[in-house]
């Protein structure tokens, strides 16, 4: 490969990095805005009203190539409800587990949807899929059960539905509307969950806020890197194709787990890093399975 080629390669990798960045920051962000006293309900309801404000203003300027259907959009506004239940349960999650915990067992999900989705036909898995599945879940089970006491069962239980959640969204999203516009499914997806959201929030008076400028800052800090984050992931898929955006996305939990140690000091052990490794090497094989 010449260094032009290198180059334009680079350049096209960008769009991926930088969401995976962001995904991985936020998720530290989100952090610090919980223990600043902000509450996840607050936090999730303001992302999403910002997220919906420039998702559209993006598609606005870059419209789809054609607009979806009446039933696929129907479809859309009913994955928003799984949509909502993802995001709560995610950062759920980073509020009663260190944050390399919480994501790592939340990134599950792509080995889900890989096996549910040989078991519906939708995809094919094999034996080169099932073993390197077994393989992540043994890294994951390594790396909670070297300190299992210290884990907070509910926290552990939220990754794990947040994980599922997003398992369905996949699924359904690939048998239903396989050939509508993701970008547009996205935005109407997003929009539906914000509403839920919203009104969630404000029939429990859910308005926690964030104390002092770092919590603040954390607080908008999630809103703006998930939205730039969102836009990013798209762009990288138009750009490279969801395969190699897929890979760049194991990006996520290796930047949330290094920031985590740099910004709230949360180390893992030897052992946890090992079974995070193993997870991540054989997420990253799993995904090669079907892909040259």
């Amino acid at each position: 490969m010449n260094a032009g080629a290198r180059r334009a390669l680079h350049l096209a990798l960008l769009p991926g990095l930088a969401a995976a960045l962001g995904f991985g920051a936020s998720n530290v962000l989100g952090k610090l805005a919980l223990l600043s006293g902000t509450d996840v309900l607050a936090m999730v309801s303001f992302r999403g009203c910002v997220g919906v404000v420039c998702v559209w203003a993006w598609l606005r300027l870059s419209p789809p190539a054609r607009t979806h259907t009446p039933h696929e959009r129907n479809i859309a506004l009913a994955l928003g409800l799984l949509f909502a239940a993802n995001t709560f349960a995610v950062f759920k999650a980073i509020e009663h587990v260190p944050v390399p915990i919480a994501v790592l067992a939340y990134f599950i999900y792509p080995l889900l949807t890989g096996v549910f989705g040989a078991l519906t036909g939708l995809d094919r898995l094999g034996w080169r899929g099932a073993l390197t599945a077994l393989a992540a879940f043994a890294g994951l089970a390594l790396m909670i059960g070297a300190h299992a006491g210290q884990l907070s069962p509910v926290g552990l239980g939220w990754a794990f539905f947040g994980a599922a959640c997003r398992t369905v969204m996949l699924l359904l999203q690939r048998a239903a509307l396989p050939q509508a516009d993701s970008r547009l499914t996205s935005g109407w997806s997003l929009l539906s969950s914000t509403v839920v959201l919203v009104l969630l929030c404000l029939s429990t008076q859910s308005w926690g806020l964030p104390q002092g400028a770092v919590g603040w800052g954390s607080f908008l800090g999630v809103s703006l890197l998930t939205t730039v984050a969102i836009v990013a992931l798209y762009a990288s898929t138009a750009r490279i194709g969801p395969f190699r955006t897929a890979l760049v996305m194991n990006l996520e939990p290796v930047t949330s787990i290094l920031l985590s140690a740099l910004v709230l000091g949360e180390s893992i052990g030897g052992m946890q890093l090992l079974g995070a490794a193993v997870m991540i090497a054989s997420l990253v094989a799993f995904q090669f399975r079907n892909n040259p």
